[in-house]
């Protein structure tokens, strides 16, 4: 009980401790309070100050900045304005159309000097438009190709480095279409069409001066080379002038700072002006050689109308609907060709007629002109086949006869196509050439020479045209006109015969005075009129270029002569009409027989056959058999 109640006093000691402590520090508390209120009454102007003093200090914070700004804003513009007016560098397009484009935005947003920056943007924009064009006149210049084959020049890859940036950068300027309210678009945009037309102009007078050699190479080179290879040539040239004028529209395209399809055709047809006023003179050059001797250039005109009319689609493509043009210079060209065709063919034909009245004093016997030309001439149709068969159904069946009217028998209009036309013309100049032959022949004051020169002349035509083509002349000849050769050739080689050695056997026929006499005249009449062949062949040759013909005709020709005298000495055997019966048959049979074979060897015109002189003839062995051996 004593220990809990000594517990009890000590708590209640502990407790009035605590309770005084309690006591000391609220009264301590208090004072803090009565203090911190007192601070704080101190502090209160002290702060209110402080923070006017802070928010003075960031508002002159905020204001030296904004000066800053503005300064470093007005130094830009006017290093940028320096830029703009100093023009593009070549390492510095970036930055330049970079510059060009930060002022555009600030133009389209309307700031307060809108109105300047779009002057700047207006100066900076012609600074790069002379630019592109620089460029353009530098890959438009230089020494054009040359050589004997046409070669393209492409633009220089090295400027295309550069232009193909620059020329985006152009096409997003501002021009009236897209951005109404810009200042500048009126003025950037005549500057671009400016632009545009002078790359049409430099292109134009490049590729002209690329082509142009060659077109004069073509004019000179069809007076001296094959009319068909020329001709070719032409159509080559223009094949050419066109995949340069193709080449240049996709260069267009990729290179134009006005895309729209009136500026793209409108460009495109400055520049191939001079290129159809190029091809306009070659082809009127060309047009010219051909009328001033149209015999010599007919297959030149032929040929040159044949290439240039597969052309005509691809002109129209290339060089009408492209530059939205009406004229057409490949047609009207064709036009002025094909009147030379035209007029060709009742020319060629009038020439060969013409021929056929000579021109006074002896033909000869060889070869006439008109006949090689006519060879000549049907050789090369072939090679202009559709020229010549679509110029003529276009001149009218039977109308190159020239007046003379239609033929009977020639097909009905409605009926006629190409190769029948054709057919129709071939026989016509096969026939007129006869005819012409025909002509000459018979005027000759020496029938004999006269046939000699009809058949070499009938057997040169048929050998070249269908025994021997070195063309595919068959191919355009009817079977009437190759049987109008055959025919002829028969005829003409019987006329031969009959001129030279009828009168040969005319002197073996057997007649009613069989007296010694009569054989003795026959004899000498045989061999002087022997003679007189061998005479003759010696001036004239027979088929001097046909070495089967030559052959033909001479086994021909034996088969004639020597059986009938053969049977003519056969039938006086036994008949001692002379007691020197050498003195009359001056040669055997074999004799002839080799003497004739003479006349058609290959020996050049005036080499005489080889006539066997009297003492070393063989001996004639029918006399032998009749005892006349000698």
């Amino acid at each position: 009980m004593d220990d809990e109640t000594a517990e009890i006093e000590l708590l209640e000691q502990n407790l009035n401790k605590t309770r005084q402590i309690s006591q000391r520090m609220t009264s301590i508390l208090s004072s803090f309070d009565t203090r911190l209120v007192k601070l704080e009454k101190s502090i209160l102007p002290l702060y209110n100050s402080t923070q006017v003093l802070t928010r003075r200090a960031n508002n002159i914070e905020s204001a030296l900045q904004k000066i800053d700004e503005i300064a470093s804003y007005h130094e830009g513009v006017a290093a940028e304005e320096a830029l703009i007016l100093r023009g593009p560098q070549p390492n510095q397009l970036s930055a330049y159309t970079e510059v060009l484009e930060r002022m555009n935005v600030s133009v389209a947003f309307n700031s307060t000097d809108s109105r300047d920056k779009a002057r700047l943007v207006e100066s900076g924009a012609k600074k790069l438009i002379q630019l592109y064009t620089k460029l353009v006149a530098e890959g438009s210049s230089g020494v054009p190709p040359g050589g004997a084959e046409f070669s393209s020049v492409p633009f220089p890859p090295s400027l295309l480095v550069t232009l193909r940036p620059l020329v985006a950068f152009l096409r997003t300027l501002p021009l009236p279409a897209t951005h109404p309210s810009h200042p500048a678009a009126p003025g950037i945009q005549s500057a671009l069409k400016d632009a545009q037309k002078g790359y049409g102009d430099m292109r134009g007078a490049w590729v002209r001066k690329c082509l142009e050699t060659f077109g004069k190479r073509v004019v000179d080179r069809a007076e001296t080379i094959d009319g068909v290879a020329a001709g070719k040539e032409v159509g080559k040239w223009t094949e050419n002038l066109l995949a340069v004028a193709d080449e240049e529209y996709n260069l267009l395209l990729e290179l134009a700072p006005l895309t729209t399809p009136a500026a793209i055709s409108g460009t495109f047809a400055t520049l191939i002006s001079p290129l159809t006023n190029l091809f306009t003179s070659t082809l009127g050059s060309l047009g010219s050689l051909i009328k001033r001797n149209l015999n010599k250039n007919t297959f030149l005109a032929l040929s040159a109308y044949s290439s240039l009319t597969s052309m005509q689609l691809r002109w129209n493509e290339v060089m009408s609907r492209r530059a939205d043009r009406r004229e057409n210079e490949l047609k009207e060209g064709l036009h002025s060709i094909r009147a030379s065709c035209l007029r060709s063919f009742p020319e060629f034909l009038a020439d060969i007629r013409l021929a056929g009245l000579g021109k006074g004093g002896e033909i000869g016997t060889g070869l006439a002109d008109f006949t090689i030309s006519t060879v000549q001439y049907l050789e090369r149709i072939p090679a202009v086949q559709d020229a010549a068969a679509s110029a003529l159904l276009t001149l009218g069946d039977g109308n190159w006869k020239m007046g003379e009217g239609t033929q009977i028998g020639k097909t009905k209009p409605a009926e006629v196509d190409e190769q029948t036309v054709l057919e129709h013309y071939t026989y016509d100049v096969l026939n007129a050439t006869v005819q012409s032959l025909l002509t000459l022949s018979r005027t000759n004051k020496r029938p004999a020479f006269g046939a000699i020169f009809l058949l070499n002349n009938i057997s040169y035509l048929r050998t070249q045209l269908l025994v021997r083509p070195r063309t595919d002349v068959p191919s355009i000849l009817s079977r009437p006109a190759q049987e109008l050769l055959n025919s002829n050739f028969r005829t003409a080689k019987a006329g031969y015969f009959d001129a030279n050695f009828s009168p040969l056997l005319q002197t073996l026929i057997d007649e009613k005075d069989k007296g010694k006499s009569a054989v003795k005249e026959k004899f000498t009449r045989f061999f002087d009129l022997l003679d007189e062949v061998t005479e003759r062949h010696s001036l004239a040759r027979v088929l001097q270029d046909d070495p089967e013909g030559r052959a033909t005709v001479a086994d021909e020709a034996v088969k004639l002569v020597v059986p009938s005298l053969q049977r003519f000495i056969q039938r006086n055997l036994g008949k001692e009409f002379s007691k020197n019966p050498q003195k009359y048959i001056k040669m055997s049979p074999e004799d002839v027989e080799s003497l004739i074979k003479g006349f058609y060897s290959g020996g050049g015109s005036g080499s005489a056959p080889s006539v066997p002189a009297p003492e070393k003839l063989n001996t004639n062995t029918l006399l032998q058999q009749a005892g006349w051996g000698w």
